[in-house]
């Protein structure tokens, strides 16, 4: 290596990219996912060619916490769920750029809302009920953009931010007015359920991307975001790589579904409204 290669390394280290996973409601919290994270950054930095150090990665279970870290300077991309982005892209400047495969769902995954049997025919059955979610916190992604197709839900509807799926679904059964929008995973469990026959599927979204990488505004440049795009692309194919991405339950990055993306992004602006 020569001095100017060598100096220019020692730049990039003491200046790191901050690549900020945001993922609300899901498991884990910042200090608990801080290891698996650095082990990811590392990964990433040398899959890209780039000197060890100069990129770092935190995550965050909570949306404000997120925001407010994508929000500083040195974060210049990141990795966030689909209701996220939605609610936040225009106010931070996200750009997608890459998809997210988790495991056990793929690059898209199809939500379901759920109630007890027989209790909701179409959205106007929700008149003055509660609908729970892991996406709670994007309301315009639950009451119209998950399931845009069935309609959208009643005003009166109240959208409850929650990760406890089991007790939402429990007072479902019960008979009080709750239904509970899952995600693909969550979903995908509910016939395990004791109580599965008390409840149905009402209605089902499209398949929506899973995770969306993201650049935020113009904070790297065009050719650091090649080698970084080339590290994320090939990540899986490297065993440190491919352990890195084990730790937080993921199976790669790829091409976005611009397609679905585009769709979602129109449903969430009309629900918006």
């Amino acid at each position: 290596m020569t001095l100017v290669h060598a100096l220019a390394a020692l730049a990039l280290a003491a200046d790191p990219t901050v690549f900020v996973a945001v993922a609300p409601g899901y498991p884990g919290t910042t200090a608990e996912a801080q290891a698996s994270m650095d082990g990811f950054a590392a990964a990433l930095a040398a899959g890209a060619g780039l000197p060890a150090g100069s990129v770092r990665a935190a995550y965050y279970e909570k949306a404000q916490a997120g925001a407010e870290r994508l929000g500083k300077s040195d974060a210049g991309l990141g990795m966030v769920a689909l209701p996220f982005f939605l609610q936040e892209a225009a106010a931070l400047k996200l750009e997608p750029r890459l998809g997210a495969s988790q495991k056990g769902t793929g690059s898209t995954e199809t939500w379901a809302l759920v109630a007890k049997k027989g209790r909701v025919t179409g959205p106007a059955s929700l008149d003055g009920w509660q609908v729970s979610s892991i996406a709670g916190y994007s309301p315009a992604f639950v009451t119209g953009t998950a399931l845009a197709a069935w309609g959208r839900m009643p005003a009166s509807v109240k959208v409850v931010q929650s990760s406890q799926v089991l007790s939402a679904l429990r007072k479902a059964v019960a008979g009080e007015n709750v239904a509970v929008l899952l995600d693909g995973a969550q979903a995908a469990a509910l016939p395990s359920l004791p109580f599965a026959a008390e409840l149905e599927v009402v209605a089902r979204s499209a398949p929506l991307p899973t995770g969306i990488v993201v650049t935020v505004g113009k904070r790297i440049s065009p050719d650091r975001w090649k080698a970084l795009e080339r590290g994320l692309r090939q990540l899986a194919d490297r065993p440190e790589g491919a352990a890195a991405l084990e730790a937080i339950r993921l199976q790669g990055f790829g091409t976005l579904d611009t397609a679905a993306l585009t769709a979602a992004r129109k449903a969430f602006a009309s629900a918006s409204k």
